[in-house]
């Protein structure tokens, strides 16, 4: 009995394999290389724009400043390393918090 498996033509090969191995192709393709997944303290995956609260209190180096557990952080931006997020607070610029410090909003 034949594999009832639809196949579709692969132009970069030039053979006709089966419709799932081609998904598979095309979700490896779309998928941006190198990139990192940062994930929160509960295990939410983070992308850039996201809103995030503080899971703890946190000293800020450089600044007398301590950030209050609860604190909403907005529109943050993922930096390329899986443990830290780069954000902007109304008082602090520049600031880069750890992924295990925050909590997807």
């Amino acid at each position: 009995m034949a594999d009832s498996d639809d196949y579709v033509y692969d132009e970069a090969s030039g053979e006709w394999i089966p419709a799932a191995e081609a998904a598979a192709k095309k979700a490896a393709a779309e998928a941006p290389a190198g990139a990192v997944e940062v994930r929160d303290s509960v295990g939410n995956l983070l992308a850039d724009g996201d809103s995030v609260l503080l899971t703890k209190d946190l000293k800020v180096k450089g600044s007398n400043q301590t950030l209050q557990r609860g604190t909403v952080i907005k529109s943050i931006r993922l930096t390329g390393d899986a443990q830290e997020i780069d954000c902007r607070h109304d008082t602090i610029k520049g600031l880069v918090l750890r992924a295990e410090f925050v909590r997807k909003r």
